[in-house]
């Protein structure tokens, strides 16, 4: 019984407009965000060994988290003062900026150019995420939070798998073709796999304009950018958090 309710709902779900438009938006831009990740990553195992293996790979982490922790109160706002679906929009318009100068980078064998965009890769990401990821509730609605915080989690796992597989197999495909010497050769030979980032990123931003409108921009809300560069912002957000047994 039980089972039957849980599939009810579940179909109750892609019945709602923009429902699969978002899901599949969500699923593009979490397989683009590692994709390129495990480009730059698997071209530091090709090219560096030991010590400064470990050292690039943790600061090729680094650039990935450093700005969730910088943007979680400047990107919350923007998601709060604005209509979520035109951050998406503004979101996905900078993800295919970003591709595109990363493309030019592979083909140009501009390792640490290519290396630095994954923190502007990452900016975008944190900026987006508080947009997309509150936007599930204006869509599907409070009864059905749960079973559309299901599929987003759901979406976003099988685009993780699904990139560092599809990227990893691609990348030593295309190695095992031609010889290389050193890692701004190995961008250029795989260069290709810049224009995968660069048409998924596109068909990402098609899908932004095709979204339901939900609700309309706050001009009311303001941000307090002294408060957030002196750290006050940061520190009453986290307080506010900790103290928060539902959130924590």
């Amino acid at each position: 019984m039980q089972k039957t309710i849980k599939r009810d709902a579940m179909k109750d779900l892609f019945k709602i407009t923009g429902f699969i438009t978002y899901i599949s938006m969500l699923f593009l831009n979490a397989f683009v965000d590692l994709g390129h990740k495990i480009i730059i990553q698997n071209t530091i195992f090709k090219s560096y060994d030991g010590e400064e293996q470990i050292i690039l790979t943790a600061i090729v982490n680094a650039l990935i988290l450093l700005p969730f922790v910088l943007l979680f109160t400047p990107s919350g706002y923007i998601a709060d003062k604005f209509s979520k679906y035109l951050v998406m929009r503004g979101s996905a318009w900078l993800a295919l900026g970003i591709t595109l100068l990363i493309t030019l980078g592979y083909y140009l064998g501009w390792f640490w150019f290519s290396f630095s965009m994954t923190f502007l890769l990452a900016m975008q990401s944190a900026i987006y995420s508080p947009a997309k990821y509150g936007y599930i509730k204006e869509l599907v609605g409070k009864k059905r939070l749960t079973q559309g915080n299901g599929m987003v989690q759901a979406a976003t796992m099988i685009a993780i798998l699904a990139s560092t597989f599809a990227f990893s197999i691609i990348f030593e495909t295309l190695l095992s073709h031609t010889e290389w010497v050193t890692k701004d050769n190995i961008l250029q030979i795989i260069a290709p796999l810049g224009w995968v980032l660069v048409v998924m990123t596109l068909i990402e931003l098609i899908l932004a304009y095709k979204v339901p409108k939900t609700t309309e921009t706050k001009h009311e809300v303001k941000f307090d950018w002294s408060k957030y560069l002196t750290g006050t912002t940061q520190q009453e957000t986290l307080r506010i958090a900790w103290n928060n047994q539902f959130i924590w």
